[in-house]
């Protein structure tokens, strides 16, 4: 399918949205960043892309109530070994929301559909299997989507992935407060005179509209409403035999959460064929941001391993 311009439900302004975000990347990627869009039954699920190659392409999936945005520190060293791909789920970011009768006539995520989104985006590629790349969040849709689908997934890089088994109430408010800082602050920059930096303004622009504000608050609270149900899936499943890095961070937590987390994380790396577990000294949660060599070694040493057994 050709990737078409123009949005369906979302207006010109999300349009905007995507061209401050590839600007952002383009910035400090080599070569051309370039905007992709994929109808999804009338709205539009948006990404941008960078880099070139015929080997296995890298998906990036952000965390909880995040944009594409947040893989700046990655994504241009990814794009020097071949295709990487960060795009913005449903509401989020330049993606279109779903539309209904929910709250300002915009639906509430769900793990089914998050999904289907993301397939659909790899299926898209053409490029056959891709490697995903999750954060948080966004660690526990790439396993979901490899347990479901596994002829989509080459390589699995989760980053500090969330588990349905470590939900403290005291992180879930935390999360959710540390959304609401973040959108206030992107609305006050917003306000100004515009911030004359492009990242200062990707990062307005992805909290200007009221349904990525709602989307933020709605994601974060489908990840504590889906819990039985990843809990039942992850009993009856198994990852397929791709290589798997699962990397954890060890800041951020009282000592004891955090080897609660990490064990769990290492257990999904053990119980993978090919599984690595690696434990990033001196990174918070948001490894990619605050140790980002290591995810992108990561991310390139399970590319190569999926290269070498594709034979691409």
């Amino acid at each position: 399918m050709q990737d078409k311009r123009g949005t369906r439900t979302g207006g010109p302004g999300l349009r905007s949205v995507q061209d401050a975000i590839a600007q952002a990347f383009a910035e400090c990627t080599p070569g051309e960043v370039r905007p992709g869009e994929l109808d999804r039954e009338g709205r539009a699920l948006r990404w941008v892309e960078a880099g070139q190659g015929t080997g296995v392409p890298v998906v990036l999936i952000a965390g909880c109530g995040t944009p594409s945005l947040t893989w700046t520190p990655v994504l241009p060293e990814l794009a020097r070994h071949g295709r990487v791909v960060a795009y913005d789920r449903a509401g989020l970011g330049a993606s279109d929301p779903c539309r209904g009768s929910g709250r300002a006539g915009v639906v509430t995520p769900t793990l089914d559909g998050q999904l289907a989104d993301l397939a659909a985006l790899v299926r898209h590629l053409d490029a056959g299997p891709v490697v995903l790349v999750g954060h948080s969040w966004g660690g526990q849709l790439a396993q979901l989507l490899a347990w479901q689908q596994p002829e989509l997934v080459a390589g699995l890089v989760l980053v500090d992935p969330a588990h349905e088994e470590f939900q403290p109430p005291a992180i879930r408010v935390a999360e959710a407060a540390l959304n609401r800082l973040g959108m206030l602050r992107a609305a006050l920059a917003a306000s100004s005179h515009g911030p004359a930096d492009p990242l200062a303004r990707a990062e307005a622009a992805v909290v200007a509209h009221h349904h990525q504000r709602w989307t933020v608050l709605a994601e974060n609270r489908l990840t504590t409403v889906v819990v039985p149900e990843v809990r039942r899936r992850r009993a009856t499943a198994r990852l397929p035999e791709v290589p798997v890095a699962v990397l954890s961070a060890t800041e951020g937590l009282p000592g004891r959460m955090r080897s609660r987390w990490t064990a769990m994380q290492s257990q999904i790396a053990s119980r993978a064929t090919r599984g690595t577990h690696i434990v990033v000294r001196g990174s918070g949660h948001a490894v990619h941001a605050d140790q980002p060599r290591a995810v992108i070694a990561a991310a390139l040493e399970v590319s190569d391993h999926a290269r070498y057994i594709r034979k691409v």
